[in-house]
C-alpha cells in the first residue's frame, strides 16, 4: 500500500497560493529577524544595500504583500503619496502624474491623484481631502495664492512639495522657464525673425509669470520686436479663437504659445485662413508633450523634463519624510535645465 506524503512547499522554495505568507516567513527565509524585514521593505529603511536585497528577493520568492494597515500602525506612515494637478485634459499633467507614480511604486508607495481643474477653491478641498490618507503631497502648478500656500501648514500635517511653482518656505521643482523662452526667440531670431508675437497663459499663474520674463528679457535686449497679444486659457481653444487672427493682424512672422495645446490651437486657425506654418507663419510652443512630434507640421517646442521633475519631486518629498522633525535646513529648491526642440514649424524668413 502505497504512503501519503504531506510535502511542505515553503521548504521547496515557493508558498502555496492558499498559505498567507507572514513576515516571519520572509525572515526565515532572508536568515534575518522580522524588524529587519520591515527595515527592508520601507522606502526609507536603514539596512545595509546586501541585506535589502536578500530580503527582497526573499519576499519576492514567497510573493509576500507587506500589509500597508499593519504597518501603518507602527511607523505612523500610510503607504500613500497624493499629487495633484490642475488640468488632467492637458497631456503635460498627465505625464507628470505618470512620473510620480513611476516614482513612488519603484519606493513602495501607491499614488493617489486629484484634478483640481484649475480652481482654487477644489485645489483646497483636494489637500483637505488627501492630507489623512497620504505621507505627502505633490502639489503641480498650483492656483492658489502665495498667502493660501503659506496658511496649508494649518490645513495639513503632512509635507508638500511644489512641482512648477515656487515659493519660500517650501520645497519645489521647477524648470527654467526663461532661459527656454529665450533659447526660442533667440532661434526664430537666427531665422531671420524680428517681428515675433507672443500668446500668453493666465497672468495669474507662477508658469505664465516666468515664461512671460524670458520674453520681456530677450525684448529688452532689442534684438526682437514682441508683439504682446495677451493672454488666453490655456486650452486648444485659447488658440483658435481671437488670438491668432491678433497675431495675423499684427504683421509678425512668428509667434511663440504658452503652452503646445495653445500652439495647436494657433495652428489650426492659421490653416483655416489659409496661413501656410512654417511658410507664412513660424510657430513655437511650450512643453513638448508627445504629440507634439506627431503634429502636422511637427511642432517647434520649448522641452520641458517632466519625468525628472516627477522624479525629482517624489524624491524631495521621500527626503522631508526621513528627515527628523526640527531640523533647520531650508528647504531645497530645484531648477532644472530646458531646451528647444527644433521641428518643422519654423523656418527661415527668407523662404516668404
Amino acid at each position: 500500500m502505497g504512503r501519503a506524503i504531506l510535502i511542505d512547499a515553503r521548504e521547496q522554495g515557493c508558498q502555496p497560493r492558499h498559505v498567507q505568507v507572514t513576515i516571519r516567513d520572509v525572515a526565515r527565509k532572508a536568515g534575518v529577524s522580522p524588524s529587519t524585514v520591515s527595515r527592508a521593505l520601507a522606502p526609507d529603511g536603514t539596512v545595509s544595500e546586501s541585506t535589502r536585497e536578500r530580503v527582497r528577493a526573499a519576499a519576492d520568492r514567497l510573493g509576500y504583500q507587506p500589509n500597508r494597515a499593519a504597518r501603518g500602525l507602527i511607523t505612523g506612515r500610510t503607504g500613500h503619496l497624493g499629487v495633484i494637478v490642475p488640468d488632467l485634459l492637458n497631456p503635460f499633467f498627465a505625464d507628470i502624474c505618470k512620473g510620480v507614480q513611476a516614482r513612488a511604486r519603484g519606493l513602495g508607495h501607491a499614488v493617489f491623484i486629484s484634478d483640481s481643474e484649475r480652481d482654487e477653491g477644489l485645489e483646497l478641498d483636494a489637500i483637505r481631502t488627501l492630507g489623512p490618507e497620504v505621507d505627502g503631497i505633490v502639489l503641480c502648478a498650483p492656483h492658489l495664492s502665495s498667502e493660501e500656500l503659506a496658511a496649508l501648514d494649518q490645513l495639513t500635517m503632512k509635507p508638500i512639495v511644489l512641482l512648477h511653482r515656487k515659493e519660500p518656505g517650501f520645497a519645489s521643482v521647477t524648470a527654467d522657464m526663461v532661459e527656454g523662452m529665450t533659447d526660442a526667440l533667440t532661434h526664430l531670431h537666427a531665422l531671420g525673425h524680428r517681428r515675433i508675437a507672443y500668446v500668453g497663459g493666465p497672468r495669474s499663474t507662477w508658469t505664465a509669470q516666468e515664461r512671460a520674463a524670458g520674453i520681456e528679457a530677450m525684448e529688452a535686449s532689442g534684438k526682437v520686436e514682441i508683439i504682446h497679444v495677451g493672454s488666453v486659457a490655456p486650452h486648444f481653444d485659447g488658440g483658435i479663437t481671437g488670438a491668432a487672427d491678433v497675431v495675423l493682424a499684427s504683421g509678425a512672422s512668428a509667434v511663440v504659445a504658452f503652452n503646445d495645446i495653445v500652439a495647436f490651437g494657433l495652428i489650426s486657425r492659421f490653416t483655416a485662413r489659409g496661413v501656410r506654418v512654417p511658410d507664412e507663419m513660424s510657430v513655437v510652443g511650450c512643453d513638448d508633450i508627445a504629440l507634439s512630434g506627431m503634429a502636422a507640421p511637427p511642432l517647434t517646442t520649448v522641452s520641458v523634463p517632466k519625468a525628472h521633475a516627477a522624479r525629482a519631486a517624489v524624491d524631495l518629498l521621500f527626503r522631508i519624510l526621513g528627515t527628523p522633525a526640527g531640523e533647520g535646513a531650508e528647504p531645497q529648491q530645484r531648477v532644472l535645465p530646458t531646451h528647444l526642440v527644433v521641428r518643422g514649424s519654423t523656418a527661415a524668413i527668407e523662404r516668404r
